[in-house]
């Protein structure tokens, strides 16, 4: 079972960086794989550690990026087109396509609302620095729990 922990922590570690699968779930899936079938303290301890860690991860990688994103002036429909495309983005081009999306939706939305070239760019910018925060915000929550998981090994 740790064997299998293992891999799964690592394949959700991957899927955050490369966004292709939901990494936060697989990690904690790891987690849950290793300490469900000790029935123990340790165990029980490190899943729930895990758990708030990847939770408060989740929610941080939104509020942070998304607050700073508002406080440079960006709107929250240019937000949500650049949402859309790179929705759509993630579909036409596999795995970059998300990133491409977002911030070609930002700057489309930004060129419709300011109607200059030059104007809109800052904007894409930015939404590239948010999208890049979100990604680093997830990726160090999820190293954390993979290092209390080996903690919780080493320990257990």
């Amino acid at each position: 079972m740790t064997v299998l922990a293992a891999v799964l922590i690592l394949i959700g570690l991957a899927g955050i960086v490369v966004p292709v699968l939901p990494g936060p779930v697989l990690v904690l899936a790891g987690v849950a794989v290793w300490a469900v079938p000790r029935a123990d303290a340790v165990g029980w301890t490190v899943l729930g550690v895990c758990a708030v860690i990847l939770a408060t991860g989740t929610v941080a990688k939104y509020l942070v990026p998304g607050r700073r994103l508002r406080e440079s002036g960006v709107p929250g429909r240019t937000v949500a087109a650049g949402v859309v495309l790179g929705t759509i983005g993630f579909f036409v081009v596999p795995v970059i396509g998300l990133f491409l999306g977002f911030v070609l939706g930002v700057y489309l939305a930004e060129l419709a609302r300011l109607d200059d070239r030059g104007a809109a760019w800052p904007s894409a910018r930015r939404a590239l620095g948010a999208v890049g925060w979100s990604i680093l915000i997830e990726l160090a929550a999820a190293l954390l729990a993979a290092g209390v998981w080996i903690a919780g090994l080493v320990a257990g």
